[in-house]
């Protein structure tokens, strides 16, 4: 079956490790030391660059690296009307105390601007410069991530006394960006969602439904009708794909737990095109959920690992490739690989070399070619 526009046998999620320079500009415009325009001007020489690497080590599906965020969703997020960064999350927290910062809700929802166009038109250029044989993947967060964790309290009452009403906005604002990017020429983007898989974690499951009162037997069909209104007026040539996580800070993760208890609504529900999935480890469970994947779509299986700083074992990857085929409905046609997140979902990456880093890149692809044969866009 032909893959969806934008989707490669051999794929990635779309982070980078930030290169030293980058995150030196980045504090200095913190600090007021440099300009914004200075800022941009070191992000643009950099994502110039990891454009070209990413072609040279045999990527077709090329994103910046998100070198111009610290974390992979509130930089986004941050430039919707109504929205603040406020603290961190409570029920969210690494062993070494990193917690993530959280948002608020303190008005109402609008676009009053394209986020992610002038990036998006940049980074087609780069590519352009660098021979031009790859698409473009323009990576923004899931409309889940303004709600999950911090529920209705993280909500302005006055704002918004009826939630019904909020997610109303919140799907029109995403329809808004959306149809900025497809007006600039963008036909490929990837939604990156830690809450659905998150709600196959026993204690966050827990934490959702005990501190956050939220019905656990309605959340995830609420969430899928969410991202299918905020997607639902795409042009047919614009393909979505999702990206589910569990955590991926300095090699480190957040939450466990197989996909099954959202599996029919991520599979049979969602109206996407493509779902990137995590399944490097025993965390992620086994392929039964497969099982509820619709003949048209994809699936791009995280088998390998962007947290360890060792090659993956190319035989047991293409052993589990294997594996997912026996489930998935359509077997391998259905089926790329990839690593199972970015090399940097926040600006202190992942604990490997960038040297590193491309090595596995470059083994990614060459499993793809031998699974699925040299051209990685069939």
């Amino acid at each position: 079956m032909p893959l969806p526009t934008g989707v490669y046998r051999a794929d990635h999620v779309g982070s980078f490790l930030r290169p030293k320079a980058v995150l030196e500009a980045r504090t200095k415009a913190a600090n007021g030391e440099i300009t914004a325009d200075e800022l941009r001007k070191v992000e643009d020489e950099h994502i110039n660059h990891v454009a070209k690497k990413q072609i040279e080590n045999g990527l077709r599906s090329v994103t910046d690296g998100e070198f111009r965020r610290a974390y992979f969703h509130l930089d986004f997020l941050k430039h919707l009307a109504g929205i603040e960064e406020k603290g961190q999350v409570g029920n969210i927290r690494h062993k070494d105390g990193f917690s993530p910062p959280t948002l608020v809700v303190k008005g109402k929802l609008g676009h009053p601007e394209a986020i992610q166009v002038k990036d998006f038109e940049f980074l087609e250029q780069a590519i352009k410069n660098n021979g031009g044989n790859a698409s473009t993947k323009v990576c923004i967060p899931s409309p889940t991530m303004v709600h999950f964790r911090g529920g209705r309290a993280s909500i302005d009452i006055s704002a918004y006394p009826d939630l019904d009403v909020f997610f109303e906005d919140l799907a029109r604002v995403y329809q808004e960006e959306l149809d900025s990017l497809y007006k600039a020429g963008c036909r490929f983007v990837q939604l990156d969602d830690t809450n659905l898989a998150y709600l196959c974690d026993p204690d966050m499951r827990k934490a959702a439904e005990q501190e956050r009162n939220e019905d656990l037997s309605t959340l995830p069909r609420k969430y899928a009708e969410l991202i299918n209104k905020a997607i639902e007026k795409r042009p047919s040539d614009m393909k979505i794909g999702i990206h589910l996580c569990r955590g991926n800070y300095r090699s480190k993760w957040f939450a466990s737990g197989g996909y099954e208890p959202v599996s029919e609504v991520l599979f049979k529900e969602l109206n996407v095109d493509a779902y990137f999935l995590e399944y490097d480890d025993a965390r992620s469970g086994d392929f039964s959920p497969l099982r509820h994947l619709p003949e048209h779509k994809v699936v791009v299986l995280g088998v390998m690992s962007s947290k360890k700083n060792t090659l993956d074992d190319k035989e047991e990857i293409v052993k589990r490739l294997h594996e997912a085929a026996k489930v998935a409905p359509k077997g391998l046609d259905q089926l790329c690989v990839s690593h199972q997140c970015g090399f940097s979902s926040t600006a202190e990456g992942n604990e490997l070399t960038e040297e590193e880093q491309w090595a596995k890149v470059r083994l990614s692809v060459e499993i793809a070619k031998q699974v699925w044969g040299d051209d990685i866009s069939k």
